[in-house]
């Protein structure tokens, strides 16, 4: 995954969840992933977050996968 696909899936989540007014610990509840996940995801730190769990993450916000990979 490129620093830019990166940066943009990061940027994108932490956008969406703050529009919803939930905590990064609420959005991991709600995605069945861990507090950790969505915190590195959103630092950008997550090197290669899967389709699963982006899957997940999308679903919990909402939103299609595809807003969070453009």
């Amino acid at each position: 995954m490129t620093e830019l696909s990166k940066n943009n899936i990061a940027k994108t989540v932490k956008q969406l969840r703050k529009k919803m007014g939930i905590s990064q610990e609420k959005l991991a509840r709600f995605a069945d992933v861990s507090n950790n996940t969505i915190i590195n995801i959103e630092a950008g730190k997550q090197n290669n977050p899967t389709i699963d769990t982006l899957k997940k993450i999308a679903k919990a916000l909402n939103k299609p996968i595809e807003n969070l990979i453009k």
